[in-house]
């Protein structure tokens, strides 16, 4: 379901209910214009908005409900799936060598990231943006997942955005690594070779199932082959024995940001 859909059930709900836009704004306490945007997309409604137009509406939920599923399919389609295990694991392993991992970016170093190459509109990019923003929401889950990030540190000095945005983006690392479900670990460039530079992956453990999430220049690829995620997990082992400690991991990037 993409928003389209959901704006078509919002004028149904809207017109079943003989509520205008001007009505529907002064119902939910929300400006003419801010309705009207998202009824012709030039704006996405929030949950906020799917919430009180339920209320306004008395369409038992129905806004709301939709506008989660639409959320989830958001981003290119071959993403969804593994949106899908990423918000319900239990454990997520994920390595990167070139760049900070997706789940532990700022939105200025995304948007850079994205951005990059002039590969998407301005508003593609954007869309792109908040779909990434919108998966750190697992952070704040009544049970969140046990995360461990393997980091290269080429990735850390890479100044992607410009060194103001790196930087900030090494205040986020140190930021998340205070919680107490994360753990974060550099391979410093001491190392020289290893397994990992290949590319990035992310293994996700869920109950009763596990999955592997791969990407190359083109797309993600998601994967539940035995043999595989085998292979993927023998090449973890590798990397984090090459890789610092926690404690001198974050010594390293304290070392790297600029600002203090």
């Amino acid at each position: 379901m993409n928003v389209d859909m959901w704006i078509r059930a919002l004028k149904a709900a809207r017109a079943g209910a003989e509520v205008s836009q001007e009505g529907l704004a002064a119902l939910i306490k929300w400006s003419p214009s801010t309705v009207a945007a998202i009824e012709t997309g030039r704006r996405r409604p929030t949950m906020e908005f799917a919430v009180a137009a339920d209320q306004a509406l008395q369409t038992g939920g129905l806004l709301a409900e939709l506008l989660r599923v639409a959320d989830r399919e958001r981003g290119p389609s071959w993403f969804v799936p593994w949106r899908g295990y990423e918000q319900q694991a239990v454990r997520l392993r994920a390595f990167e060598a070139c760049l900070v991992p997706g789940l532990l970016q700022t939105e200025d170093y995304a948007r850079a990231v994205i951005s990059a190459g002039g590969l998407h509109t301005p508003a593609a990019a954007e869309e792109l943006v908040a779909v990434r923003m919108d998966r750190q929401r697992l952070f704040q889950r009544d049970e969140p997942p046990h995360l461990v990030f393997l980091i290269d540190e080429t990735a850390l000095r890479r100044p992607v955005g410009g060194a103001p945005i790196l930087d900030a983006q090494l205040g986020r690392l140190l930021d998340i690594a205070e919680l107490p479900m994360v753990r974060l670990h550099v391979i410093p460039l001491a190392v020289g070779e290893h397994v990992g530079l290949g590319g990035g992956f992310v293994l996700a453990e869920l109950p009763g199932e596990r999955a592997l999430y791969l990407e190359n220049a083109a797309r993600g690829h998601v994967m539940d082959d035995p043999e595989m995620i085998g292979l993927l997990d023998r090449k973890w082992d590798s990397l984090l024995g090459e890789a610092l400690s926690t404690g001198a991991s974050l010594d390293l990037i304290r070392k790297l940001k600029v600002t203090p």
